[in-house]
């Protein structure tokens, strides 16, 4: 099982997952929260909750989705040790990343994310160049999605397929190609990140 830092990657066994999400207003933070539920509830018949907040700004300040994954009843609806945090922009960094458990995963964009060496020195960090990416495919306002493809490849939580399903129901009419272009971006450079770190050349 391919690990960082120790830390094991494979989520997919895993009875309850918690998730912590954080980005910019205006970023696709709590759609790509939402669609992470939904893979779980809709596609593979899991129980999932999300919670939501933003900073002062409705637009540019920090936001932030929470969700819990669960094969049974979820006893509380907010994430209290997550699993694995999620940041997409550095006022979200600084304000949510220092506070996670030792033993979370932690996945940034690494094109808008500068990581505090200190704070993360011996700690579990996979950088995803999910800005860049969705920039190549011609709009950058799916990044979003390319982290939820590069989520889905990093960390099984769930199979392609089922993400694939999820993205294309959640997005709107008319851009479903587009955003499916977007997850197989992520899923496959998630991959060659795990591959890379198999070989010794780190996250």
């Amino acid at each position: 099982m391919t690990t960082v830092e120790g830390a094991p990657l494979d989520f997919q066994e895993r009875e309850q997952v918690e998730l912590r999400l954080g980005g910019f207003g205006g970023q696709g933070i709590i759609l790509a929260g939402h669609i992470l539920g939904r893979t779980a509830t809709v596609h593979s018949g899991r129980n999932a909750v999300m919670s939501q907040s933003y900073g002062p700004e409705s637009r540019g300040g920090a936001c932030m989705a929470e969700v819990v994954i669960a094969d049974g009843e979820i006893a509380y609806p907010r994430v209290v040790a997550p699993d694995l945090v999620v940041m997409m922009s550095q006022a979200a960094y600084d304000k949510y990343a220092a506070e996670r458990p030792a033993n979370s995963i932690l996945i940034v964009d690494e094109d808008l994310v500068e990581l505090d060496d200190e704070l993360e020195r011996g700690r579990s960090v996979l950088k995803a160049p999910a800005t860049r990416l969705a920039e190549k495919l011609g709009r950058r306002i799916i990044a979003n999605i390319v982290m939820l493809g590069f989520i889905c490849g990093a960390t099984r939580l769930v199979s392609l397929e089922v993400m694939r399903e999820a993205v294309a129901s959640s997005v709107p009419r008319g851009t479903e190609t587009l955003n499916l272009q977007a997850v197989e971006a992520g899923h496959e450079r998630a991959l060659e990140v795990l591959a890379g770190m198999e070989r010794g050349e780190g996250g």
